[in-house]
This record gives C-alpha cells, sequence and structure tokens, in this order.
C-alpha cells in the first residue's frame, strides 16, 4: 500500500511550466489540432462508436489489463506526466521538480521523498545486490518522507541513469509500477463495476495522488464520487459514477495550487466519457497542458 502522507505534486511537464523550464518536445506521435478553448474537448479525427451502457448493468468485458489496454494507460499517462506517449524512454528520468518530494524519476514518477523510490531502490538490490544505486539505501531511508537531497548528490541522478540502461532496473519499475498502482487501480476498477476507462482513471488517481487516510488520496476521492453515485456494482450507472470520480478527482486536484490545471481530466478522461467511450477504444484525441496526442 502506497505510504505517501502528501499528495503527489503537480506532473512533471505542468512543473517545469511553472518553473520557467523548457518543456521536453512534443512527440511525433501527437498531432496538431485546432486551438480550442480551455476546458473544451479537442476535434476528433472520426468519431467512437459508443459503448453506452444500460442503467444498473455491471459489464463484463476486457480490462485495462489487457495488454492491449495496458499500453493505452501508461501511454495516457506519459502525455501527462512526460509530455510524450514514449513511456519507455522514461526510465532514466530524474529531476527535482521543486515540490517539496525531493528526486522524481522514472516512468511513474517515483519519488525520493515519498517512500516508493526507496521500495524500487530496495527491490531492485534484493534481485541485483551489486548495483549502481545499492549504496544509496541507506540516504534514501533517511530522506523519507521529505525533500532532501543528504546523501544523495551529487551522483544519485548520474547513477540513476546508468541503472536505467540495465534491463533489470526496468523491470524493477515495471514491477513496482504494478504493484503499488496498475494492479491496484484495475482490482477496484473491476469490483465497482466499471471497464476500462473506468480502471483507467483510478489508475491515472492512484498516480497522482496515492491512497491513504488523506482525503484527496485515492480512497478519500472515491469516498467522495460513492456519496455522490453509485458505481455499477451497486446498481447504479456507470456513466453517472464516473462523472462523479471525475468531480471529485477535479476537486481533489485543486485542493493544492500545484494542480490548478486540470486538464488530464478536463480535456483527455471527460471527453473519452462524454464521447461514452468507456472501454478506451481508437483512434483517440486528447489535450493534456495543451498539448495535443493522438493515438490511431
Amino acid at each position: 500500500m502506497r505510504t505517501r502522507s502528501i499528495a503527489r505534486a503537480l506532473p512533471r511537464t505542468a512543473t517545469r511550466v511553472a518553473l520557467g523550464l523548457a518543456l521536453l518536445a512534443v512527440p511525433a506521435t501527437a498531432v496538431a489540432t485546432t486551438a480550442v478553448p480551455p476546458g473544451r474537448a479537442p476535434a476528433r479525427t472520426a468519431p467512437h462508436s459508443a459503448s453506452h451502457t444500460a442503467p444498473h448493468a455491471v459489464r463484463a468485458g476486457v480490462g485495462l489489463d489487457d495488454p492491449a489496454k495496458k499500453e493505452i494507460a501508461m501511454q495516457l499517462v506519459s502525455s501527462a506526466e512526460n509530455s510524450s506517449l514514449d513511456w519507455k524512454a522514461q526510465y532514466g528520468y530524474i529531476e527535482d521538480i521543486g515540490d517539496g518530494r525531493g528526486y522524481t524519476g522514472g516512468i511513474i514518477g517515483f519519488t525520493s521523498g515519498t517512500h516508493d523510490m526507496l521500495q524500487l531502490v530496495e527491490l531492485y538490490t534484493q534481485r541485483k545486490p551489486d548495483n549502481v544505486l545499492a549504496t544509496y539505501l541507506p540516504a534514501l531511508r533517511k530522506v523519507d518522507g521529505s525533500d532532501s537531497h543528504d546523501g544523495l548528490d551529487p551522483d544519485y541522478p548520474k547513477d540513476w541513469k546508468t541503472a536505467a540502461q540495465d534491463p533489470d532496473f526496468q523491470q524493477a519499475q515495471n514491477d513496482e509500477r504494478d504493484r503499488v498502482y496498475f494492479n491496484p487501480a484495475v482490482e477496484q476498477g473491476k469490483a465497482d463495476g466499471v471497464g476500462v476507462l473506468g480502471q483507467f482513471a483510478y489508475y491515472d488517481a492512484l498516480v497522482m495522488h496515492g491512497d491513504g487516510s488523506d482525503p484527496t488520496g485515492f480512497s478519500g476521492i472515491r469516498k467522495r464520487a460513492l456519496a455522490q453515485a453509485k458505481p455499477p456494482s451497486q446498481g447504479g450507472d456507470e456513466t453517472a459514477y464516473l462523472n462523479a470520480f471525475l468531480d471529485a478527482r477535479v476537486w481533489a486536484m485543486k485542493q493544492e495550487p500545484a494542480h490548478s490545471d486540470t486538464s488530464r481530466v478536463d480535456t483527455e478522461q471527460r471527453v473519452f466519457l462524454n464521447e461514452g467511450n468507456l472501454d478506451l477504444h481508437t483512434p483517440l484525441d486528447w489535450k493534456v497542458y495543451g498539448d495535443s496526442y493522438h493515438i490511431g
């Protein structure tokens, strides 16, 4: 279970904007679309065949853990976290984005101040004791819960990038992402009777907010949504419930100034929901932080 006691800060790309740093280049797979007003969905190249559900029905079918759907989920999160659909290029990413969580690194934004980076390096060291990051474990335990770099500077970022070339470290990142974020999101989504989009909404919320007793964590967001609508597992309408969940997610994001840009909900997840694309059928077109993306 994730032990973050504070909500995840603004995603890396948006934080770079706030800090006046250069954004990563928009990926070749991103496509330009006509500008649209904030909060509005970009025009689509083609409409989806809507996958509407009848009220009070729990759908069974492909979940977000289907390999093709999981790949889409990784690309969607990477568009928000890295301004790129190439999530596999992020294993070596590491920097302090000034959010009070120390170093942020890897494919899901593991952070030195919120325990999951420590857990990742511990797993890697269990599997490969002589790895280049193993010597930093005492320092990672010391700085856990703070933004301190004590014992990490100046070589930790360089050594992280070195480790990122190791397939074993890449696999450790994949496994920790799944254990801490992806699998719990899919499991809870299926238990609530929501389809691929709903499971993705859960996953993205866990990635940004973590979980725990904080009302702005994933469980707090879900509890707030349940107070407004029933999930399909309780006889509710899937679309109504997901709207309630996204409303609760936006509320949680706005509790922290760094989350003032809610476009990863407004012009991404809400777009798919309004289209009735409850199973994330391709093609997908969306915007995050003003950048346009397409999955064909």
